[in-house]
């Protein structure tokens, strides 16, 4: 049995999706100052609302909440279903630890006490 909904009806279960969607995820990009909500992610890019959205080029900060994930560098790709898509040409994560250029012994001291 196939189920048919009206024009208007499909419009309001988009609406509630996407409202939904946009309150569940705390991902942002940081431009500078400005800050954007991002709709989805994905392993090639991100999509933020066509309302909101800027046509963004060059480096940003991809963050969850508070916390910094990576550095990207983005370039628009197109406008689809509202959504402005981004492509990554490099995603890099942020480390939370300093990288060292020297080995590390196996046996050395965490630190030093005085």
């Amino acid at each position: 049995m196939d189920t048919y909904f009206s024009a208007d009806v499909l419009a309001g279960i988009r609406r509630a999706e996407d409202k939904a969607r946009r309150k569940k995820n705390r991902l942002r990009i940081k431009v500078g100052e400005e800050v954007y909500p991002v709709l989805r992610s994905w392993s090639g890019g991100f999509s933020l609302p066509v309302e909101k959205a800027p046509n963004l080029r060059g480096f940003v900060d991809l963050y969850d909440g508070a916390k910094h994930l990576s550095q990207c560098l983005i370039i628009y790709s197109e406008i689809e279903a509202g959504e402005m898509i981004y492509e990554y040409k490099r995603y890099t994560t942020v480390a939370e630890v300093v990288p060292v250029d020297f080995v590390r012994a196996p046996n050395s001291p965490v630190a030093l006490l005085r």
